[in-house]
């Protein structure tokens, strides 16, 4: 990749190669890259998961890890990389397996959620408004940006796999801000990723797709539903260790921030210890994205269910202060 000083992509290519590193990266690269893309409405989001903490054997607390430097110009380039490939592929005239995530699905409660702060967002979505509106929480208030962040992407909705023929318009990737976008950076961990990988050999060795439309449109649903499989998985194990750390507070008050509301039921995330949890009692009239006081009244390890009831909002943060 060619980048000028600006960030601009104004070249690059794709090719078989092997690594040798000769010299360290220089990070203003990647700043630019960053730059550009936050200039086009790149959301300055946190979606930190808490890792469980041992004390030996024993689970002693959840915590959530920081970003790094290092992360944060690894996850620039991937970036940039991906839009790079999905560009190749598409100027060879072969399909590729795009990484999409549309508009958010709940943008009016977004731009409640701002109003609650005293900020206004556009009647429609707006990428840029978005990112200016978080970053601008983020400086005011970094120690609740977290909660702030979470609400955001509950409401953006999820990401997908779409295929993309040549010459067909992709919705892009609302979060990253930006329109040329797949997976392609590690065939070693995800199936789309090895797909696209497979598509880059046909295109340079001069070959049709390995693929067929129809084979594609099969690949893209199975790798969104798996992705989503997978997370399930994943939510259930960090449930089961966040019901086995709170059972034996049952009765506790906590301040929480309602994470999930639907048909389906309602979930909010308490602060300390960072836990989420089903609202079995009280959930009526809540939404994402609201702070409420909840009880403790069930927890089952195996299952990892964890129960809160809504109470008046009032003594909970001294409550779980003493208690912890």
């Amino acid at each position: 990749m060619l980048v000028r000083e600006d960030g601009a992509v104004v070249d690059s290519d794709v090719y078989r190669a092997r690594v040798l590193n000769r010299a360290k990266l220089e990070e203003g690269v990647v700043q630019v890259l960053r730059t550009v893309r936050h200039q086009h409405g790149a959301l300055s989001l946190e979606t930190i998961e808490p890792r469980a903490v041992f004390d030996g054997d024993m689970l002693a607390d959840l915590r959530f890890e920081g970003k790094n430097r290092a992360k944060e110009l690894i996850e620039d380039l991937m970036i940039a990389a991906n839009g790079v490939t999905a560009r190749f592929l598409e100027a060879r005239g072969l399909p590729s397996l795009r990484r999409v995530l549309r508009s958010p699905e709940r943008w009016e409660r977004i731009v409640q959620l701002a109003a609650d702060l005293n900020e206004m967002l556009p009647a429609a979505p707006d990428a840029a408004a978005l990112d200016a509106f978080l970053s601008k929480r983020r400086r005011a208030d970094s120690d609740t940006f977290l909660d702030l962040s979470l609400a955001v992407v509950k409401l953006m909705g999820r990401g997908e796999y779409e295929v993309e023929l040549p010459g067909g318009t992709s919705p892009g990737h609302f979060g990253l801000a930006v329109h040329d976008y797949t997976h392609s950076t590690a065939p070693n961990r995800r199936f789309p990723d090895l797909v696209t990988q497979r598509l880059l050999k046909a295109a340079l060795a001069g070959h049709p797709a390995p693929y067929g439309r129809d084979d594609l449109e099969e690949l893209a649903r199975h790798c969104t539903e798996q992705e989503d499989n997978a997370n399930k998985v994943e939510r259930q194990v960090r449930k089961s260790a966040a019901a086995l750390l709170l059972e034996s507070r049952i009765g506790e008050r906590f301040e929480s921030m309602v994470t999930g509301a639907s048909e389906k039921g309602t979930w909010v995330r308490i602060f300390r210890p960072p836990v989420e949890g089903r609202v079995v009692d009280g959930f009526e009239g809540l939404d994402v994205g609201e702070k409420v006081t909840v009880e403790l009244v069930a927890t089952n390890v195996e299952r990892g269910f964890i129960d809160f009831a809504r109470r008046p909002r009032g003594d909970a943060f001294e409550s779980s202060v003493r208690r912890t």
